[in-house]
């Protein structure tokens, strides 16, 4: 008969005993690595999932600072910023709060929504660039490059000698100027950057610089990418 006490533990297991070891652990085999590295992985997931609601947007919590000449208005439907160069107004979405402290305007949100999220960031740079414009405006400036292409002020309007069977006019919006420097520089101005943009984009339109020559409209510093021309084929001797 053999004895118990010469057993090892895992014996008594074998034979229906009593006090067996039932995990990994107490039969001395260690833990998986793999079931190790899951476990990690889920509690990783869990804290992401539960701190993603506290991040703060890095461009929403930056501060405003209005400038002296610059008056900004706010309710819970609209703010309106009044400076040298003009008046801009816009309607405040219901996710987000204005709060201003003296010449400090501080942009947060109502709650941790995703849309509130999303609009945070987006309507700070909104605010800033109204401040911004009304206090010292916006330009864009774009070069015209092809023989023969030109252009000129008349009156208020631009006008384009783009190469086509007639001359191209653009009046500007309102709230924006044109200039126009040794024929082929334009210069786009005003104290709204969405209009401003918007402008500067429809004269490039006109005619945008094609990809052989370069020849037409590009905004300053544009690096256009160029295509090398076609080659005809020498016929055999």
């Amino acid at each position: 008969m053999v004895s118990s006490k010469n057993q090892p533990s895992g014996f008594a297991v074998a034979h229906g005993g009593l006090g067996a070891p039932t995990t990994d652990r107490e039969w001395g085999l260690g833990e998986n690595p793999q079931d190790r590295a899951d476990s990690q992985l889920t509690t990783n997931k869990q804290q992401t999932t539960n701190n993603k609601d506290k991040v703060m947007s890095r461009i929403g919590k930056r501060p405003i600072t209005v400038p002296a000449k610059v008056q900004v208005t706010f309710d819970n439907a609209k703010v309106s910023v009044k400076g040298p160069k003009g008046e801009l107004s816009r309607e405040l979405p219901a996710n987000v709060i204005l709060s201003q402290d003296g010449e400090i305007l501080t942009v947060n949100r109502r709650d941790e929504s995703r849309t509130s999220r999303q609009l945070h960031g987006l309507f700070r740079t909104l605010v800033a660039n109204m401040v911004e414009g009304v206090s010292k405006g916006f330009e864009r400036r774009l070069e015209i490059q092809g023989v023969g292409y030109r252009a000129q002020i008349q009156g208020r309007n631009l006008v384009l000698n783009m190469g086509y069977s007639h001359q191209v006019q653009i009046a500007p919006p309102e709230g924006v100027q044109f200039a126009v420097e040794n024929n082929t520089n334009v210069i786009v101005s005003g104290y709204d950057k969405e209009v401003v943009g918007n402008t500067a984009a429809k004269i490039r339109a006109v005619r945008p610089p094609e990809p052989y020559k370069g020849k037409g409209i590009r905004y300053a510093g544009e690096a256009v990418r160029r295509k090398a021309g076609k080659t005809g084929k020498s016929g055999k001797k």
